[in-house]
C-alpha cells in the first residue's frame, strides 16, 4: 500500500508513534523513525521493524529547534529521496493546575506540541511541493475538543495543532498535499502505563470507565496506526484538514 514511499515519523520510539512507524513500514514504507533524545530507543524501535521485515532508519531530533529539524529532513532525504509522508507523533502530557503551574512545563509544551509540529511540517514541505504530492499526518487529541481538568495548557496545545491543520490545509491542498489530524482518546502507552497499573489511580480508572461508551476505556496505538495508515493512503486522497476522533465514543455525550 506504500510501496516505494518514504515515511519520517517523529515520537517514535515509542508509543503511538512507533506503532505506526511499525505499520507503515509492514505496507511497505522506508520509515526514518525519530526519538526525541535516546538513539538506543530509536535503534530498537528499528530492530523490531527490521525483525518483522521491513526497512527504517534510527533518527534522534529536538523538535522544538528548528534548524535541527532541517537538517533532519535534509539527511533523510539525502539517503532514502524525497519525503512523501511525515507523521508528527512527538508530544508531551503533563498537568498545569491553574496557579500552581511549573512556568517550564508550561513552554516545554508548548515548545514541542506546537511548534515542534509546525516546525516538522515547514521542513518537509518545500520537497513535497516541488514533488506536487505528500501525506501530513499530526497527531492532535481528543483534548482539542473535550477540557481536562488541570491539563487547561495540554488541551489548549492540542486545540492548537487541529487549527494549524485545518488553517493549512487550505495553503497544501493546491498542491496536492494532505495534511489531516488524528485526535485519539485514550490510548494505552508508556505515557500513562503509570495511571493505568498505580492502584492509587483506581478511581480515575473506574471514571473512565463509566464515561466511555465502547467500555474500552483505552484504545491500543495499533487502532490508532490502522487509521494513519489510512490517511498516509491514496483512498483518503479527498481529505484535508480534517481531524479525526478516535476515542471510544468519550466526547460524544454524557451517559446517563
Amino acid at each position: 500500500m506504500l510501496q516505494g514511499k518514504i515515511a519520517l515519523v517523529t515520537g517514535a520510539s515509542s508509543g503511538i508513534g512507533k506503532a505506526i512507524a511499525k505499520r507503515f513500514a509492514r505496507a511497505g514504507a522506508r520509515v526514518a523513525v525519530v526519538a526525541s533524545s535516546n538513539m538506543d530507543k530509536a535503534k530498537a524501535a528499528v530492530a523490531e521493524i527490521v525483525a518483522d521485515g521491513g526497512e527504517a532508519y534510527p533518527y534522534v531530533v529536538d523538535v522544538r529547534e528548528r534548524k535541527a529539524v532541517r537538517s533532519l529532513v535534509s539527511e533523510v532525504e539525502r539517503r532514502y529521496g524525497t519525503i512523501g509522508i511525515l507523521v508528527t507523533s512527538a508530544g508531551i502530557f503533563l498537568p498545569t493546575p491553574i496557579g500552581e503551574a511549573d512556568p517550564t512545563v508550561f513552554d516545554q509544551m508548548i515548545d514541542v506540541n506546537v511548534k515542534g509540529t509546525f516546525h516538522c511540517i515547514e521542513a518537509v514541505v518545500p520537497s513535497m511541493k516541488a514533488a506536487r504530492v505528500g501525506r501530513i499526518i499530526c497527531l492532535s487529541s481528543a483534548a482539542d475538543r473535550l477540557g481536562i481538568a488541570g491539563f487547561a495548557t495540554y488541551c489548549a496545545t492540542k486545540g492548537a495543532v487541529t487549527m494549524m491543520v485545518r488553517s493549512l490545509a487550505l495553503e497544501l491542498a493546491p498542491h496536492n498535499i494532505n495534511i489531516n489530524a488524528i485526535s485519539p482518546g485514550n490510548t494505552a502507552t508508556p505515557m500513562n502505563e503509570g495511571m493505568r497499573t498505580d492502584p492509587a489511580q483506581r478511581t480515575l480508572l473506574e471514571t473512565l470507565n463509566a464515561a466511555t461508551p465502547s467500555l474500552r476505556n483505552f484504545s491500543e496505538a495499533e487502532d490508532i496506526a490502522e487509521l494513519a495508515l489510512f490517511l498516509a493512503s491514496p483512498p483518503a486522497r479527498a481529505m484535508h484538514g480534517s481531524s479525526v476522533l478516535i476515542d471510544e465514543g468519550l466526547s460524544a455525550g454524557v451517559l446517563l
